[in-house]
């Protein structure tokens, strides 16, 4: 299989603004990319729109999300599974369409692997990926709360300012929500993190307090 021969030899590289997209996860989503992208720019944005509905099914499907993660299914009920799914997601879009053979081959190869349940962040990767190709930069602001519109605006005029967003064609912010950063912001865009969060400076304040007993 192509993904198979592919994800073994695609160098880790790490996905910006991406931290929880692991290692092998990130070999994954370099793999299906380059496959996708060899084939022809109209191919990567068919896995793109595959992958995209895949894991909204994956949100919304409790049996497909029970399926995924369940590693303890024999070869035959992956098997079985998957077909169920990729006829799932013959009928996503607005007339039915085969499901390409690269997201067969990378869904199958990830269930053969016993990695399916790291899909998510394959896709996490390979939508970075995609946004690359596409001049795109993402931009996640995690806070305890979400963020007035006034301020992701005054946020986003910011950043436009920066040598990274300059090169990008569109700037894309997305705020996502974590009550563990206590207060204030972090900031992930292109390959920096900017960490303005109160659990940053209890950390901090902590390992000092350790470092001075």
């Amino acid at each position: 299989m192509l993904l198979v021969s592919a994800a073994r030899s695609v160098p880790f590289a790490r996905i910006a603004g991406r931290r929880s997209v692991s290692a092998i996860a990130s070999k994954y989503s370099n793999a299906v990319y380059n496959a996708a992208l060899a084939k022809s720019p109209q191919t990567l944005t068919q896995v793109h729109t595959e992958l995209s509905s895949f894991t909204a099914t994956l949100k919304q499907n409790k049996d497909v999300e029970a399926f995924v993660h369940n590693p303890t299914l024999s070869a035959k009920d992956r098997a079985t599974g998957l077909a169920s799914v990729f006829k799932t997601l013959e009928g996503a879009g607005s007339k039915k369409e085969s499901v390409s053979d690269i997201t067969k081959n990378l869904l199958t190869v990830l269930s053969e692997n016993g990695r399916l349940a790291e899909v998510e962040g394959v896709v996490d990767g390979f939508n970075e990926l995609v946004s690359q190709y596409n001049g795109e930069l993402n931009v996640t602001v995690t806070s305890a709360a979400p963020l007035p519109k006034d301020i992701l605006s005054r946020l986003e005029s910011t950043l436009k300012q920066s040598q990274t967003a300059q090169k990008a064609k569109t700037l894309k912010v997305t705020n996502k929500v974590n009550p563990s950063v206590l207060g204030g912001v972090v900031v992930d865009f292109g390959d920096k993190t900017i960490d303005l969060s109160a659990l940053s400076r209890v950390t901090k304040l902590n390992a000092a307090l350790t470092q001075s007993v």
